[in-house]
């Protein structure tokens, strides 16, 4: 049995590999970079070796620097997580020639399924159905756009060795296509050293859905069911959720079974997964083969009871599975929300800084709900430019589907995060949408619900009253503390451009809390100071509200909407109306920087008339290149920044003036 892994990763993953490997009794290595040096993962393991620099090409990448940790170490397996170098064939072969066991699948696996375009002849050989597309290398943008007008638009143009949505682009015409080829080679050649791309149609009302395999060195490979994993951004999975509620059995079955005879046809082990397309009538097509441990397993572990790390733990110490595939079950619903560090409100552009407050919610595990928490940051550590802005993985399980969603929406009002822009009010806001609730998912949803991009939610009227309600008592307590309540108190309660009159009684165990038509009791668990306030409502339902106090009133965050309320005794209110109201400055005429990151190019110059939707940035940040375009005509009066200056958010980086 191996006795020592290295963890050839950072963050969650390598948190989340740690935990399994010390319940196994193994211990563990970790090596961490120069930005790593404090990190989660660091201190969770038994052991830690750094590899240098803070970027991932002169330290994670390193398979030299892996391996010589490994022999100071006396490590003898590797498990890569997922990115980096879990998909590098070179890094498994290196590691078997040193005689150290990679926790993954055979070399000759890798290779096949790591290239798309192979990996998609091999899955038509292997009688799995595959997207019409063009395996074939592309030589130019004018290439590209003749590969797409045969196929027929809309294409999608990917990078052969992508991942994570890097390299990937939607074209629906030729100057789509033209920019997506560049913009794609670009970022594949940056992200993982190989510029190749190829095309593929894009199909309408697609669903993401994949399957998770697990397989043995002695043949046996299992499909452990499906995860839906259609809403993304960006081509970057956000919700994902096991089982699907889409599939029927004898879609899944069909699904899974192909999905084991690719393995089969590589010769594969260990844990991966085999990702599709399915239209709207359930016709599924292969994507890709992903030769690793998926981001979104724990939604897999819940509704299986299985854990993917043991088993692949067990699988690369030459173990036979423990089970058949008539054992692998399908219990109750997973949700998973993956929290990253960017700002929904600014296009959903990467944060950095430190994060001065974390505090997730607290996990758990019951016959009726689930709370998991996968992570890899603690309150005080960094988010850095120089990886995965992904902060958290929250999980919740219950036995129905709408129950799990509800328990995902109540774990999400719960976790404080401060110190980093950060996209928990989207999460927030999809859980309470009606497509999403009724399971109507498409890739294209968030672009399609929100094709303004995200303003922040609309609450609904019984959400309004729960936060008038929540906000009288608050300041009910608060008044209270300071020796200035009363057992009945009146309020105004402004939210916006609403106003509403709420009536607090105190009682023995709580409040009655009546606004308008409804009157209702309450228990409060919240102390002035206290970043969440809990309410158990008398109708059954279960409330918690992020809380910041303000001068008149407080900050109130709950279910994606970011509220300023103003509690005021009535005759304060009657004189709002004489206060006057700031006007924001105007920014219209500066191009701004969106997010932390570097000058790609300056498309422009000083004197240029540009159009709507004409080019006139490229910023890279988080090996994401971002096209910032113009919004109206206008003429370029000032260039303020130039190709490889490296510039905070906020920056100018162009002035406009009126042609």
């Amino acid at each position: 049995m191996i006795t020592k892994l290295l963890i050839a990763n950072r963050g969650e993953i390598a948190c989340r590999v740690i935990k399994t490997a010390k319940r196994m009794g193994i211990a563990t290595v970790a090596v961490y970079s120069d930005a790593d040096r404090e990190a989660l993962h660091v201190r969770m393991a038994d052991e830690a070796v750094h590899i240098g620099p803070s970027p991932a090409k002169d330290s994670y990448l390193q398979i030299d620097k892996i391996i010589a940790a490994c022999k100071a170490t006396g490590a003898q397996a590797v498990h890569p997580g997922y990115g980096f170098l879990s998909e590098n064939p070179k890094f498994a072969q290196a590691l078997e020639a040193a005689g150290i066991i990679f926790v993954g699948p055979p070399v000759k696996a890798i290779e096949a399924m790591g290239d798309k375009i192979t990996s998609k002849k091999l899955a038509a050989a292997a009688g799995v159905s595959t997207v019409p597309g063009h395996m074939g290398l592309i030589d130019d943008a004018e290439h590209a756009v003749t590969i797409s007008k045969s196929i027929g638009y809309p294409v999608m143009i990917k990078a052969s060795a992508g991942g994570g949505g890097k390299g990937m682009r939607i074209a629906w015409n030729d100057a789509e296509a033209r920019e997506g080829f560049d913009r794609s080679k670009s970022e594949a050649a940056s992200s993982f050293g190989d510029d190749r791309i190829f095309i593929e149609k894009f199909v309408t009302e697609p669903r993401h859905i994949e399957i998770q395999l697990i397989g043995d060195s002695h043949g046996n490979v299992l499909y452990l069911n499906e995860r839906e994993c259609s809403i993304q951004r960006r081509n970057q999975k956000v919700i994902e959720e096991a089982p699907s509620p889409f599939l029927d059995e004898a879609t899944r079955k069909a699904m899974g079974e192909q999905s084991v005879a690719l393995a089969k046809a590589v010769g594969y082990q260990s844990a991966g997964t085999v990702e599709f397309i399915v239209d709207k009538d359930r016709k599924f097509y292969f994507l890709e083969m992903n030769t690793r441990l998926q981001v979104e397993h724990p939604v897999t572990e819940l509704i299986t009871g299985l854990d993917l790390v043991e088993l692949m733990l067990r699988a690369a110490n030459g173990e036979v599975l423990p089970l058949k595939q008539a054992d692998v079950q399908r219990q109750g619903w997973a949700i998973e929300s993956r929290l990253y560090a960017e700002d929904p409100y600014r296009s959903f552009l990467p944060s950095t800084g430190r994060l001065t407050k974390y505090r997730p919610p607290v996990e758990s595990a019951s016959e009726t709900l689930v709370v998991r928490n996968d992570t890899g940051v603690f309150e005080g550590g960094e988010i850095s430019t120089f990886y995965d802005p992904m902060i958290a993985k929250l999980c919740t399980w219950a036995p129905t589907r709408l129950a799990a969603i509800d328990a995902m929406a109540v774990a999400l009002d719960s976790f404080e995060v401060e110190g980093v822009g950060n996209n928990l009010p989207f999460l927030s806001t999809v859980m309470e949408q009606t497509r999403f609730r009724e399971g109507r998912l498409t890739t294209g949803y968030i672009a399609e619900e929100f094709p303004d991009g995200f303003l922040g939610a609309a609450l609904s009227e019984q959400h309004h009253y729960d936060v008038a309600a929540a906000a009288a008592m608050l300041m009910s307590r608060r008044e209270a503390r300071h020796g200035t309540g009363a057992t009945e108190q009146h309020w105004h309660v402004q939210i916006g451009n609403q106003a509403l009159p709420v009536t607090v009684n105190e009682t023995a165990d709580g409040y009655t809390v009546g606004a308008e038509w409804r009157s209702q009791a309450a228990r409060l668990d919240w102390q002035p100071g206290a970043g969440l306030a809990s309410v158990e409502w008398s109708d059954g339902r279960h409330s918690v509200f992020k809380v910041n106090a303000t001068t008149s009133g407080f900050r109130i965050r709950y279910r994606g909407a970011d509220l300023r309320v103003q509690v005021l005794a009535p005759h304060v209110a009657s004189l709002l109306r004489h206060m006057p109201i700031k006007v924001p400055p105007d920014m219209s005429k500066f191009l701004l920087c969106p997010m932390p990151g570097q000058v790609v190019r300056i498309a422009v110059a000083v004197g240029d008339i540009v159009e709507d939707g004409q080019t006139l940035a490229i910023v890279e940040a988080m090996k994401m290149e971002n096209v910032l375009k113009a919004e109206k005509r206008a003429r370029i009066s000032k260039v303020h920044a130039v190709a490889g200056a490296v510039l905070a958010v906020d920056q100018v980086i162009l002035e406009f003036e009126a042609v």
